[in-house]
């Protein structure tokens, strides 16, 4: 049996922690309704330039690049509005 055994102190634990409302910075974040409907723009516009515009190879870099970003835009906004709910 060993002679230094270390026991750890019981301390009473706080189980329900209240979340604090800290504003956020972020434009994003801040409006976060107006970014989900430049995000679904930037698709539908990417969408356009796809099937409409594509012949040359900028702008179906254009296109995929709008694609991309307003797929991201729209996804970080929604994800800001269900914390905002919470």
């Amino acid at each position: 049996m060993p002679t230094n055994k270390h026991k750890r102190k019981a301390v009473a634990k706080n189980k329900t922690r209240t979340l604090t409302s800290t504003k956020t910075s972020g434009v994003i974040s801040s409006y976060p309704k107006v970014f989900i409907y430049i995000g679904l723009f930037f698709v539908a516009v990417g969408i356009y330039f796809m099937a409409f515009e594509s012949q040359s190879n900028a702008m179906f870099g254009l296109a995929m690049l709008l694609l991309v970003s307003g797929t991201a835009i729209a996804i970080y906004a929604n994800f800001t509005v269900s914390k905002l709910r919470k």
